[in-house]
C-alpha cells in the first residue's frame, strides 16, 4: 500500500508567526497535499487536523485512523496536560529520545507551543460527530493524553472503533508499529462507506 508523510508546521516543520496553527487551518494546508480519496492516519494533535479535512472534502476521505488522539477540552488545562505528559511518557523507552530529539528540534519547540496552545481548546467531541468515513482509534494501554475513557467516547461519537493496544504509552507509531500497520491496513481494505 503506498504512503506519504505530510509534515505541517507544528508538526514536524517550524512555522513563522504568520502560520495560522489552529486545525483547520492546517486542514486546509493538508488538502492541498491530498490527490486522491485516502486513508488519513494522525497521531495526538495530528488527529485534529485530518479530522477537520475529513468533515471538510469528505470525497477525500476512505477513512480514518488516529492514533493517540489528544484533545480532550475537559483536561485542556495546561497543568493538566503536563502532568498527563509526563505520566505517558514515564513508561516509553528511553530508546525513543534519539528518534525524537531531531524531530522536536527541526520544528522547535516554539512552534510546538504555539502548535498545542492553538489545537488544546479545539472540540474534537463536537467536530468528530460530523466525519462520514469509517473511523478507527487507536491507543496504548499507558497513555494518559489519550486516556481509555476520552478514545471509547470518541468511537461512539463518530460510530467508529477503538483499540487499546496492550503495550506502549503515546508513541505506537514508534513502539507498537506492526499493530499499528495492521490497523491501517485493515481500514484502507474496508468496503468504502455508502
Amino acid at each position: 500500500m503506498p504512503y506519504r508523510v505530510v509534515t505541517l508546521p507544528g508538526y514536524g516543520e517550524p512555522a513563522d508567526n504568520r502560520d495560522d496553527l489552529h486545525p483547520e487551518a492546517l486542514a486546509a494546508r493538508l488538502e492541498q497535499q491530498v490527490r486522491e480519496r485516502s486513508v488519513l492516519v494522525g497521531h495526538s494533535a495530528g488527529a485534529q487536523i485530518v479530522v477537520e479535512l475529513a468533515v471538510a472534502h469528505p470525497e477525500l476521505v476512505h477513512a480514518l485512523v488516529l492514533i493517540a488522539p489528544s484533545g480532550d477540552t475537559k483536561s485542556a488545562g495546561w497543568l493538566d496536560l503536563g502532568m498527563r505528559w509526563l505520566e505517558s511518557a514515564a513508561p516509553e523507552s528511553p530508546r525513543l529520545i534519539p528518534v525524537l530529539a531531531p524531530q522536536y528540534a527541526r520544528t522547535t519547540f516554539s512552534t510546538i507551543a504555539r502548535a498545542a496552545a492553538a489545537c488544546r481548546r479545539h472540540d474534537l467531541a463536537g467536530v468528530i460527530t460530523r466525519v462520514q468515513s469509517p473511523v478507527v482509534i487507536i491507543r496504548c494501554r499507558h497513555d494518559h493524553l489519550s486516556p481509555a475513557d476520552w478514545a471509547d467516547r470518541l468511537a461512539a461519537l463518530s460510530h467508529g472503533e477503538s483499540r487499546t493496544l496492550s503495550t506502549g504509552s503515546h508513541m505506537p507509531v514508534l513502539t507498537n508499529g506492526p499493530e499499528v500497520a495492521a490497523l491501517i491496513h485493515r481500514a484502507a481494505a474496508a468496503r468504502p462507506a455508502d
